[in-house]
C-alpha cells in the first residue's frame, strides 16, 4: 500500500505557473506508475498526465500538452506536475494517483491522494 499527499496548489493569475508535488510513503514508490487527475466543480474527474515507473515514458491529455510537465524522483519518492501558461479552465482540485499497472497511461489506479486546489483567475 502507498499513501499519497499532494501539495503546491494555490491561486494564480492566468498565464502564471504552479508546481504541484505528491509525496509517497509505504511500498516502494518506483514500483508504481503515477498519474495526475483533476476535478472541476460540477464536472467528472479527468486524467491529466501519467509517468512510467522509471520516468522514461509520459502521457498527457491534449488540453495540457505543451503547458504541463510530469516528472518523478524515485530517490525522494515524489512525483511533480509543473503547470505553465495556466488558464482559468485549469481550475480544479488536482489529485495524484498510483497504479500497479506498467501501462502508460494505466487503465485504473489503485491509490489516491486527497487533492490540492488550483485556482486560476482571469
Amino acid at each position: 500500500q502507498v499513501h499519497l499527499v499532494e501539495s503546491g496548489g494555490g491561486l494564480v493569475q492566468a498565464g502564471g505557473s504552479l508546481r504541484l508535488s505528491c509525496a509517497a510513503s509505504g511500498r516502494t514508490f518506483s514500483s508504481y506508475t503515477m498519474g495526475w487527475f483533476r476535478q472541476a466543480p460540477g464536472k467528472e474527474r479527468e486524467f491529466v498526465a501519467a509517468i512510467s515507473r522509471r520516468g522514461f515514458s509520459t502521457y498527457y491529455v491534449d488540453s495540457v500538452k505543451g503547458r504541463f510537465t510530469i516528472s518523478r524522483d524515485n530517490a525522494k519518492n515524489t512525483v511533480s506536475l509543473q503547470m505553465n501558461s495556466l488558464k482559468p479552465e485549469d481550475t480544479a482540485v488536482y489529485y495524484c494517483a498510483a497504479s500497479d499497472s506498467v501501462t502508460v497511461p494505466p487503465g485504473s489506479y489503485d491509490y489516491w491522494g486527497q487533492g490540492t486546489q488550483v485556482t486560476v483567475s482571469s
